[in-house]
């Protein structure tokens, strides 16, 4: 049975969307079978895994409103393991249509069992809100991964959004986890990049991932390219970066024996 990640964090630009494809490429790259849920209205998922959001006819927002069975519209993207369930725009009318709907908080969680078992891991590309859909996703979820970028405000906001895990612990999804805290577009030439690390590190502890993805060109290029950066350029340090924290991730859930001095040297 596949494990369920959700990548949130209800700031905006923190690098979730480039965190979900990028993390997911280099999982199918280390032979795990992945598939990204985009959960996101603005579909940036399903454009930077390399499919055109204006020929998308179906999406996810079918299988939230309409019960459409979610493996009639999964996408194989070009990486070997990696699919796709893709977001259109009107996933934005979905909330309200979900509204009225019994047991609301639980529709993602039943289209999401329908093909769970068929991959090692399903990561959930949520939207910066903490509306409904974003409740699913973590109702959903096994575990959240929560980007948080090397930058003035990092530490704004996750207050309500730790707030929001704690009652979907206690309300919805008791075995809700938070499989780690990010550090995003760490810039190590600048001092408030190592401010932010270090109180992240003091606040959050062993909950903070030992990977810092670092501010890269080559990263920040390849969703224009509809490639992760993987296939962009894989020895970018973008491509490294994620890499790295796919292993650790892994090491994490104890599914590989790779020891910590075998990781890729940044």
């Amino acid at each position: 049975m596949g494990k369920v990640i959700a990548l949130a964090n209800q700031k905006g630009g923190v690098g979730k969307t480039t965190t979900a494809i990028n993390l997911a490429a280099s999982l199918a790259v280390l032979e795990k079978k992945v598939i990204i849920v985009d959960a996101d209205p603005q579909a940036n998922a399903t454009s930077g895994t390399g499919f055109d959001i204006r020929a998308i006819k179906t999406s996810i927002y079918e299988c939230l409103v309409d019960d459409l069975d979610p493996k009639s519209i999964i996408l194989n993207s070009d990486i070997e393991g990696l699919d796709l369930i893709p977001s259109h725009i009107d996933l934005v009318g979905a909330e309200i249509e979900m509204l009225n709907q019994p047991n609301r908080e639980y529709i993602l969680k039943r289209v999401i069992e329908k093909f769970k078992d068929d991959y090692d891991y399903i990561l959930i590309d949520c939207s910066p809100s903490l509306g409904l859909i974003t409740v699913n996703a973590l109702t959903a979820a096994d575990s959240i991964i929560i980007p948080v970028q090397c930058e003035y405000f990092a530490l704004e906001g996750l207050g309500k959004l730790l707030n929001t895990i704690k009652i979907i612990q206690t309300r919805l999804n008791k075995d809700l986890e938070i499989e780690g805290f990010l550090l995003t577009m760490y810039d190590p030439r600048l001092r408030l990049s190592n401010q932010v690390v270090d109180e992240v590190k003091k606040h959050f502890q062993d909950m903070v991932f030992e990977t810092i993805v670092q501010r890269n060109i080559k990263l920040s290029e390849s969703p224009s390219y509809g490639k992760p950066v993987v296939l962009y350029d894989a020895a970018s340090k973008g491509s490294v970066n994620y890499l790295n924290l796919a292993r650790e991730l892994l090491q994490r859930n104890d599914k590989t024996k790779i020891a910590n001095a075998a990781k890729i040297v940044e």
